[in-house]
């Protein structure tokens, strides 16, 4: 099972893998050889029982269609905790003009790019993520994070000012993604019987970080890992394919599925982090919990999900990590407890809930 890395706030420099891929290797270098690489795929077009739900939108809003929608998102909740997404209302132009300017980013010649570098202490900017020792195995990706909302959370030293409208296509689009998360929330709270509104509201004014990746050939991607099987720290996350070339795949009944692209769909997981089990009303060591796994009262679970490369093309995903606000206490919805359904967890202020299970996260 993946857990949280130890370490949140930085991450040691580490070559290019793009560079590396330029240079026509015909092995991959060792430090990102896993032969412990999971070969056991099922693709989603072999079994319908192991096909990533799909979920209309436009079927949740209109009343004619809502209640059968909704029970088909609980159970994609419940026995997925993933899902790709369809007429979601965020506009063809600002997915197309995202994608541009991420692809017009990694094309950028390697020293351009090097401009807005993580620097020592800080896991903003371009580079890799979690890199915390100088023998660990490496991931075959290169990609940049950056805070986008609340804006004054951003630290603009770290955002490209190129391509030219590299800035304001993401401020756009992380607008437009904190909109998807609220509208899906309402949706999400409904399944479990809640009232809608309320739990839509907490992600009014949440937080938005985004990771931008890039998975370039790999000469060998059947030794490597473009992204190790993982969960997210979040609520919500919402990635976006920059192409049609598949990589994403996620964990269910023992089997990786591939999460084949959808042009123009998100792919919609919940979000789990790492809990230290003296904030649990009963003892299990080594648990993972997530936000919606804690409102749901353990209804809700997140599956691993992991990213695999191809040997010769390239794969561009953005991916936007949503929390609720940060003045909402993280516990079970008071409408899902009684006496035949207590509390599995305790209710935690966000501050207790980041810094207690993990506290070398952030600070928010």
């Amino acid at each position: 099972m993946a857990l949280v890395p130890e370490n949140l706030k930085w991450s040691l420099p580490v070559p290019s893998v793009q560079e590396l891929a330029i240079q026509g290797l015909d092995k991959v270098p060792p430090r990102y050889v896993r032969e412990d690489v999971d070969k056991i795929v099922v693709a989603s077009t072999s079994d319908p029982a192991l096909r990533v739900p799909l979920i209309d939108m436009n079927k949740l809003v209109y009343p004619d269609s809502q209640e059968k929608e909704v029970q088909k998102l609980h159970s994609a909740c419940k026995e997925w905790g993933v899902f790709q997404m369809i007429h979601h209302g965020v506009s063809d132009e600002s997915l197309t003009n995202m994608r541009e300017q991420v692809q017009g980013f990694f094309d950028l010649p390697f020293q351009e790019k090097k401009s807005w570098a993580q620097k020592p202490g800080n896991i903003e900017g371009y580079g890799q993520a979690f890199v915390t020792s100088e023998d660990q195995k490496l991931e075959w990706n290169d990609m940049i994070f950056l805070r986008a909302l609340p804006v004054e959370s951003r630290d603009l030293t770290f955002w490209p000012e190129k391509p030219r409208d590299f800035r304001k296509a993401l401020n756009a689009y992380s607008e437009d993604m904190r909109r998807v998360a609220v509208s899906l929330m309402r949706f999400i709270a409904m399944g479990l019987g809640l009232e809608g509104q309320q739990y839509s509201d907490n992600y009014k004014e949440g937080m938005c970080d985004v990771r931008v990746n890039c998975y370039p050939p790999c000469p060998e991607p059947e030794r490597v890992m473009g992204a190790n099987p993982h969960g997210d720290i979040c609520g919500i996350t919402l990635l976006l394919e920059c192409g049609d070339m598949p990589g994403l795949q996620v964990l269910k009944d023992g089997h990786w599925v591939v999460v084949e692209p959808i042009y123009g769909a998100m792919v919609v997981n919940l979000g789990y982090i790492s809990c230290r089990s003296k904030y649990l009303n009963y003892q299990i060591p080594n648990e993972i919990y997530l936000i919606m796994q804690i409102m749901s009262n353990g209804i809700y679970k997140a599956p691993d999900h992991r990213a695999m490369v191809n040997k010769f093309k390239q794969r561009l995903s953005i991916v936007t990590f949503c929390y609720p606000n940060s003045s909402v206490d993280i516990g079970p919805a008071v409408e899902l407890i009684n006496s035949e359904h207590p509390p599995l967890y305790k209710t935690l202020t966000e501050a207790e809930y980041f810094h207690s299970y993990f506290p070398t996260f952030v600070s928010h």
